[in-house]
């Protein structure tokens, strides 16, 4: 599978709530570098950041594109996150059934043919006005 399609089939599995599928996508030693956060290594850490975000929160992404270089070993993603705020996420304000619309990316190492790297950016401060408002 090339890079696009691996990323493509990566973000298809997130919008049809397919966590463990997600996974399967990933590297052994994958580091998921949070939006102003800290890096969880391995798919054990990244299996704990998914269920904590089902939990919390319940996600749409539209109007994906995905670009990939030439060697395959690097790509990245543009896409609108569509969410509800579901459960109380702790040092975020209260969650009340909020809806929001976050424009977002994602960049990408690729190696062995599995995700190596996931590097996720949101506007954070977007995104508290909207659930605040």
């Amino acid at each position: 599978m090339d890079s696009k399609a691996l990323i493509t089939a990566y973000y298809a599995a997130f919008n049809a709530g397919r966590t463990d599928e997600m996974l399967t996508y990933l590297h052994d030693e994958v580091e998921h570098h949070v939006n102003e956060g800290g890096i969880r290594r391995g798919r054990e850490k990244f299996r704990e950041f998914n269920a904590h975000m089902t939990s919390s929160y319940r996600e749409e992404l539209t109007d994906i594109v995905v670009f990939a270089n030439e060697a395959g070993d690097r790509a990245a993603a543009e896409f609108v996150v569509n969410g509800t705020y579901l459960a109380t996420d702790e040092g975020l304000p209260e969650a009340k059934g909020q809806k929001y619309v976050l424009p977002a990316g994602a960049f990408f190492t690729i190696r062995d043919g599995k995700i190596a790297r996931v590097t996720t950016y949101y506007n954070l401060a977007d995104w508290m006005r909207q659930v605040s408002a």
